[in-house]
């Protein structure tokens, strides 16, 4: 594992397997009775979030708490950023402070680059969204619960997605979750399409590692899984589509298209879902609709990353030496 987290397009196969194979030990952790792991006890992490997050937030604080970390929750309202604060003043307000990671999500694309790249703070950077750029950990628990709902929970252990098709449907322009869940998938071997109106995927799509389509209902019967991806209101500034009715109508999953996909495929969400346009309440609700599992699956890949990030094993708290003759 590197130092930081910060782009899906970072983790080769073997250090995306190795983060999965770790969340599913991690995963074990959630059938006890006690839910919590001494391993980054004394290790101090911070979740820096200038943007709203529910999901995010609650999983990385959940992940931190259960490796017995000591955990700060900052968040731009309410603190000196509404103030004028830089990223630059505020980072280096929390290397004085000692802390050993850093949790961030940000509005602009690239800032947690340049936290983990300027020199600002030497503590581990892990991307928790930024702009419309990437969402790792995002990626890695979709990975996960795509593995353990298509390969199975031990059978996928060691292994990769090679040779499964995953379609992503929506507002791909937009998405930090398209661009990771792309760059990972195809890491991982995965056959990925984007299925979206032409208003809503970026210029020099061409050049990713993926095939593009227009039209859902061809995709849908060759999909091993298919997630629907939120149209982001908050980040645009033209009409993209005539009305809600008609992208819904072409790209919006109900029951009749989710019956056209094989009986083993699975609908994912990243959430949060805005149900009756790009999904309906029947398919959301469905047994075939994973979007809890991937909540919970989000807390095992986050414990995975900190885990492997801050060292693990390697500090943990140190037993009592035994006293010496002298001391005796």
């Amino acid at each position: 594992m590197q130092r930081h987290l910060i782009s899906a397009a970072d983790l080769t196969r073997d250090d995306a397997v190795l983060i999965l194979d770790t969340a599913e030990e991690m995963a074990r952790v959630a059938d006890r009775p006690i839910k919590k792991l001494p391993t980054l006890r004394g290790r101090t992490v911070v979740n820096l979030f200038f943007e709203d997050s529910t999901r995010t937030r609650i999983s990385f604080e959940a992940a931190e708490k259960r490796l017995s970390a000591d955990v700060i929750n900052f968040t731009a309202k309410g603190s000196s950023v509404s103030k004028g604060e830089s990223l630059k003043d505020t980072a280096q307000t929390l290397e004085a402070m000692g802390v050993d990671a850093v949790v961030i999500r940000h509005g602009a694309s690239g800032a947690p680059y340049r936290l983990a790249t300027s020199g600002w703070i030497d503590a581990h950077v892990i991307n928790a969204g930024d702009g419309t750029h990437q969402h790792p950990t995002q990626a890695l628990l979709d990975a996960f619960t795509m593995r353990r709902r298509l390969v199975g929970r031990d059978a996928g252990l060691g292994h990769d997605l090679n040779g499964r098709r995953i379609t992503l449907v929506g507002d791909v322009l937009h998405s930090r979750v398209a661009r990771s869940n792309v760059d990972l998938l195809h890491t991982l071997g995965a056959e990925v399409t984007l299925v979206a109106p032409p208003t809503l995927l970026p210029v020099g799509v061409e050049t990713w590692p993926c095939e593009v389509s227009y039209d859902l209902d061809s995709t849908l019967p060759k999909s091993d899984a298919v997630m629907m991806l939120r149209v982001q209101r908050e980040r645009m500034n033209a009409a993209f589509f005539p009305t809600e009715r008609e992208y819904s109508r072409r790209y919006g999953l109900d029951g009749e298209r989710m019956a056209r996909m094989p009986e083993h495929a699975i609908v994912m969400h990243p959430g949060p879902m805005v149900r009756g346009m790009e999904i309906t309440a029947e398919v959301a609700d469905s047994d075939r609709c994973t979007v809890i599992e991937q909540v919970t699956n989000g807390v095992s890949i986050r414990m995975a990353v900190l885990y492997l990030l801050l060292g693990g094993a390697e500090f943990q708290a140190p037993s009592t030496p035994a006293r010496t003759a002298e001391e005796k």
